[in-house]
């Protein structure tokens, strides 16, 4: 009787043991795979930013040339009114 709980409980205990280990194992590969998942999302973020830089940089780049643009258009407005 004794011989069969005893190997219960190592039973148990092993069993324990391994699911212990085993979730302690899929913990780190999840850890692993999201802390990879938060450096491609950090590089894209930093792809876009790049991409959104170059963007606003000639938005910039474009008001100025129209204001040069509205500019020229007056002076050779009034270079014409006084022909």
């Amino acid at each position: 009787m004794w011989e069969t709980i005893i190997g219960s409980v190592i039973s148990a205990v092993t069993a324990i043991v391994v699911c212990i280990l085993n979730s302690n194992a899929n913990h780190k590969k999840l850890i692993s795979e999201l802390e990879k998942h938060d450096e491609l999302q950090a590089y894209r973020i930093e792809q876009l930013e790049k991409k959104q830089d170059k963007h606003n940089n000639l938005i910039e780049r474009t008001f100025i040339l129209e204001e040069k643009i509205k500019v020229a258009n007056h002076r050779i407005d009034d270079l014409e009114r006084k022909d």
